[in-house]
């Protein structure tokens, strides 16, 4: 993690979160999430965190659960106990052995959501 990078959010163990995350820096989930996240910074799931979400960050790194699609434009770490269940798009995926992954893994150049912007006719 860079230093700008720095974790400026962090969602509780016993939090629960519904809706649309968007940040700069750095964010960790520990509760419960479900619905979007957005950004050009990193997200990290923490063992407890369970996630029903589309995920479309630069990087991820997964202790916990996710359910639902992840596009990083940079990379995607998953650590055991980590679990996904959905499909990965990024240019560099790290698997530790004990991971539960059931999806596809698609490793290409994946735009970032300000790429996208930037791209889109105005």
């Amino acid at each position: 993690m860079k230093k700008t990078d720095e974790i400026n959010a962090f969602l509780g163990k016993d939090t629960e979160f519904e809706g649309k995350l968007s940040f700069g820096g750095a964010v960790r989930v520990d509760g419960r999430f479900k619905g979007e996240i957005i950004s050009d910074g990193t997200l990290i799931v923490g063992e407890a965190a369970v996630m029903e979400a589309e995920v479309r960050v630069s990087q991820v790194i997964i202790s916990g659960e996710i359910r639902g699609n992840i596009l990083a434009g940079k990379r995607v770490e998953i650590h055991a106990p980590g679990k996904v269940f959905g499909n990965i798009c990024a240019p560099t995926v790290v698997m530790d052995e004990g991971v539960v992954f059931e999806g596809s893994c698609s490793m290409q150049e994946a735009r970032t959501h300000e790429e996208e912007k930037k791209s889109a006719p105005d």
